[in-house]
């Protein structure tokens, strides 16, 4: 009992959460002159109501799961990686140009083509962590930064030397893939593809590793007790590097996956508009970093923006209404935080410490 109470105590504040949007998503429905019973089902129906909506909700929550992971190993080691944007989108970048023009069979290029997206999310997001040890500058300023030299590269190099030309030429995308390089569907005429079940084995990798590994306990520590796992021997430099490789390698991934499994090219702006980076983070922050809380909460936040599509389509209530409810989360997020910072700042008042 003790073990299950332990497995489901990171769920608490997901679906607390998710209440909380959901309730203030009512008032807002209310607002709009619309029927609460009528826009909720619509949303049911539009992220669950058949097989093929909910295979759709998957393919859309497995960047976002990725991306969330990515942001937990980041997190819970105490440093703040919030470029997966930037690496999203090289990741991306990376897999798409690998898949077009290295030389191979289908599977090895595949293959290939994912480890491209891992190793340049990788180096990107590694990068600001050698800033931070080299010249300490702030993580949130350069992984914020570096999004927008990545995107605006990324989109570069797509609308001028490897910008596809067979066709319209009017969007700014590489060329299409060979389809034997595509990751395979799960399920024949569905969305899903097998970075779902990449997405999966991360998530149950980083909960091992956080969980039961040495490593995963001294990246617990320093995120915990920086001062205290450094006194204890714990070497911060080579810990931040491989940390912000591994967050910043999970988010290419998330690119490389899109490429593969749904897009079959990189196409410029596609990645920002459907908000992956920011909604795998905010997923992240709601389960407090926890692997299996922020995977639940990237396939609720999936089923949100899938089901706002449905509401808008049968229903007098805009697509907005799923931004409303992932407003009140983020403000869930920003209050968790606040009370967690005066919690702390009264303990060590109240040690006759000095805040």
């Amino acid at each position: 009992m003790h073990k299950i109470n332990k497995l489901l105590q990171p769920l608490v504040g997901p679906i607390v959460a998710i209440f909380l949007g959901l309730l203030a998503g009512s008032i807002a429905i209310l607002v709009a002159g619309g029927s609460i019973a009528e826009t909720y089902s619509e949303m049911w129906k539009g992220a669950f109501g058949s097989f093929y909506f909910f295979t759709s909700t998957l393919s859309r929550a497995t960047p976002i799961i990725l991306i969330g992971m990515g942001a937990v190993i980041a997190f819970r080691s105490g440093f703040f990686n919030l470029g997966a944007e930037g690496q999203m989108v090289l990741g991306g970048l990376s897999a798409a140009l690998v898949g077009l023009y290295l030389p191979g069979p289908a599977w090895f290029v595949c293959i290939a083509a994912l480890l491209a997206g891992v190793i340049a999310g990788g180096l990107w997001s590694a990068m600001a962590g050698y800033f931070d040890v080299r010249f300490r500058v702030n993580l949130l300023i350069t992984t914020l930064l570096l999004n927008y030299i990545a995107t605006l590269f990324a989109g570069y190099m797509v609308a001028y030397p490897f910008k596809d030309r067979s066709g319209s030429a009017a969007m700014a995308q590489s060329a299409m893939l060979d389809s034997g390089i595509w990751l395979p569907k799960l399920f024949k005429g569905m969305a899903v593809h097998a970075g779902l079940v990449i997405a999966v084995i991360a998530v149950i990798a980083l909960y091992v590793y956080l969980t039961k590994s040495v490593s995963g306990y001294e990246a617990r520590m320093l995120g915990g007790n920086p001062l205290f796992a450094v006194y204890g021997g714990i070497k911060r430099t080579s810990l931040m590097i491989t940390t912000m490789f591994a967050s910043g390698g999970l988010a290419g991934l998330a690119g490389a996956t899109e490429v593969l499994g749904s897009q079959y090219r990189y196409i410029d702006n596609a990645f920002s508009s459907a908000d992956y980076a920011w909604t795998g983070i905010m997923a992240a922050l709601l389960a407090n970093a926890n692997p299996l809380g922020t995977a639940v909460a990237a396939f609720f936040l999936a089923a949100l923006q899938t089901g706002g599509m449905g509401v808008e389509l049968n229903t007098e209530v805009p697509l907005e209404i799923g931004a409303v409810i992932q407003a009140v989360l983020i403000l869930f997020i920003t209050v968790k935080f606040t009370l967690s910072f005066w919690k702390r700042r009264k303990g060590r008042n109240h040690d006759g410490s000095t805040a």
